[in-house]
Parts: C-alpha cells; structure tokens; sequence
C-alpha cells in the first residue's frame, strides 16, 4: 500500500503505462500473426490482389510498431529487428 502521495501517482502512472503497453505489443502480435496467415495464402496463389493486401498488413504493422517506439514501448533497435525480419519474410516470397 503506497504511504505518501508521490507511491500513490507512480502506483497510477505504472498502471497506465502497462495498459498502453499491453495494447502496443499484443496488437503488433496480433498483426504479425495476420501477415503470416496472408503471407501463406500469397505463397500458395501468387496473385497480385494477394500481394497488394499483403503489403497492406505489412504497413499497418509498421505504423503501430513505429507508434509504439515513438511512445517507448518498443527499443528503437528492436522495432527496427522486428520490422528487418518481416519485410525478410515479404521478400522471400
């Protein structure tokens, strides 16, 4: 239990910085699993249409893992590994 006024603000800042950063890293989690699913139906298909929303899911997950550095959820170094990795497997298809 927080004794003085100054536990009680850090008690509520850590409280909103964990929910922020819960709702950065699972989204990012969330969208890298929906590229992986497009990249499999791409790399059964091979059709353009199948590219192009592949390449959609891609940018959205480069916005939101760029949100997320901005606002110090993410290391800069790691966002940049995340993103090297994804763009790797867009490549490789």
């Amino acid at each position: 239990m927080a004794n003085n006024k100054s536990a009680e603000k850090r008690i509520e800042t850590n409280k909103r910085n964990r929910l922020r950063n819960r709702f950065y890293k699972s989204s990012v989690r969330t969208l890298i699993k929906s590229f992986f699913k497009e990249l499999q139906v791409y790399k059964n298909s091979k059709t353009p249409e199948g590219k192009e929303k592949l390449k959609k899911v891609l940018s959205s997950v480069y916005s939101l893992i760029d949100k997320g550095t901005k606002k110090n959820v993410f290391h800069k170094n790691a966002a940049a590994r995340k993103k090297a990795k994804l763009a790797a497997y867009l490549k490789s298809a």
